[in-house]
């Protein structure tokens, strides 16, 4: 009894941690959010305010979170 009191806080912790982390990954790997980003990331480098280095990086980024993202849908189905 003594030790389901004092470890319902941690459990309670832990479970908060553990929706957290969950609603992180579903923005992360967005699918319509990353393919948004990527539209965005692409016209800030036609209008020249992204050098190429850095819309390079963070286009590979982009992509390969829109990879995962499709492996998970896929996985989930």
């Amino acid at each position: 009894m003594i030790f389901k009191l004092f470890s319902l806080p941690i459990r309670s912790l832990i479970k908060l941690g553990e929706k957290i982390q969950e609603e992180a990954d579903q923005e992360l790997y967005d699918l319509n959010l990353i393919q948004q980003q990527l539209i965005e990331l692409h016209m800030l480098y036609d209008m020249e305010e992204l050098e190429e280095a850095a819309y390079i990086e963070r286009e590979q980024e982009l992509l390969n979170r829109y990879k995962i993202a499709k492996e998970r849908e896929k996985n989930q189905l």
